[in-house]
C-alpha cells in the first residue's frame, strides 16, 4: 500500500488514494499506522475515494481509531495530492465529506504545484441540539458549563463536526492537557466535541489551541479555526474575517455575510512518501 505522509500547519495526516473503499479494518489500521512510535505516526488516516456527488471523497479516520465527519486540514491536504499528482487538472473542485456534503475548492497553483487552498466550508450549524449539544437553544452563546470544579463559559458551533469554544486570559500557554479531555467528554456534548481555547487580541486576529475529539493536541484544526471566528462573531469580538493563528501556522477565515458560509484558506504540504 503506497502512502503520502502530508499536513496542514502542522495537523498531520497519511494520505491513502486508489482504493474503491474504506478497508472492513480501518480503526485498527488508522490506531496502527497513527502511532508516532510503532507506526508512520500522524493525527489521522485520510482516503481518497470516488464519489458520486463530487470530484472525490474524503474520510478520515482519527488516530484513536473514530472516524471525523470533517477536517478542514485533511481536506486542504486531499485537493493539493489530487492535483499535484495529476488526478484532476483543474483548480476548481469538489470534494465530499461526511459532515458537510460536497465542498467547493479553490486552489492556488504556484510552479505547477498547489501552494494554498481555499475551501467553502458551508454554513455553521448553530442550533444547539444540531451541533449536538444536549441544550435546546437556536444558539448555545456563552453557556456556563463546569468541568471539576472548574468554571468556564463556551459557545457551541458545527462545521459538519461539533466544537466547544472557550474565551481564556492565554491560549497559547493554556493547560490543554487538563481541561481538553475533560470538556470533550463532557455529558453536554452527547457526541463528544472538538475543543478550542482561544484569546481574541484585535477584531481581526485571534490564538487558538485545540484539543480535537479523537486525536487529542493537534497543531492545527481547521474546522476549530472556521469555529472560533463564528463564534467571536456571535461574542462580538472578531470582525466577520479575521486570521486564527495555530500552533503550526496561521489560517484566514471569512464568514460571509452575503451567503452565510464560512471560507477557509491556508497551505497543506507533503512531508514524505512511501510504501508498506
Amino acid at each position: 500500500m503506497k502512502f503520502t505522509k502530508m499536513h496542514g500547519l502542522g495537523n498531520d495526516f497519511i494520505v491513502i488514494a486508489g482504493e474503491q473503499q474504506l478497508p472492513e479494518n480501518v480503526s485498527q489500521l488508522a490506531i496502527d499506522l497513527c502511532n508516532r512510535f510503532f507506526g508512520i505516526g500522524a493525527d489521522g488516516l485520510v482516503y481518497i475515494l470516488p464519489s458520486e456527488k463530487a470530484d472525490f471523497k474524503m474520510r478520515i479516520i482519527n488516530s484513536d481509531g473514530s472516524e471525523a465527519e470533517q477536517c478542514g486540514n485533511a481536506i486542504r491536504c486531499v485537493s493539493k495530492y489530487v492535483y499535484d499528482n495529476g488526478l484532476i487538472d483543474r483548480t476548481e473542485i469538489t470534494i465530499e465529506t461526511l459532515g458537510a456534503g460536497v465542498q467547493p475548492v479553490q486552489l492556488t497553483v504556484k510552479d505547477g504545484v498547489v501552494a494554498a487552498v481555499r475551501v467553502d466550508m458551508g454554513q455553521p450549524i448553530l442550533n444547539g441540539l444540531q451541533v449536538p449539544t444536549t441544550i435546546d437553544s437556536d444558539r448555545v452563546v456563552a453557556q456556563p458549563i463546569e468541568v471539576d470544579g472548574r468554571s468556564f463559559t463556551f459557545t457551541a458551533v458545527s462545521m459538519g463536526n461539533p466544537h466547544c469554544v472557550i474565551y481564556v486570559d492565554d491560549a497559547v500557554h493554556f493547560d490543554l492537557g487538563t481541561w481538553g479531555p475533560k470538556l470533550e467528554t463532557h455529558p453536554l456534548f452527547p457526541r463528544k466535541t472538538n475543543v478550542e481555547f482561544v484569546t481574541v487580541n484585535s477584531r481581526s486576529q485571534a490564538d487558538m489551541r485545540v484539543w480535537e475529539r479523537g486525536a487529542g493536541p493537534t497543531l492545527a484544526c481547521g474546522t476549530g479555526a472556521c469555529a472560533t471566528v463564528v463564534s467571536s462573531v456571535l461574542n462580538g469580538l472578531t470582525d466577520r474575517t479575521a486570521t486564527v493563528s495555530l500552533k503550526g501556522g496561521d489560517l484566514h477565515i471569512e464568514w460571509s455575510e452575503a451567503d452565510n458560509h464560512v471560507y477557509m484558506t491556508g497551505p497543506a504540504a507533503v512531508v514524505f512518501t512511501g510504501t508498506l
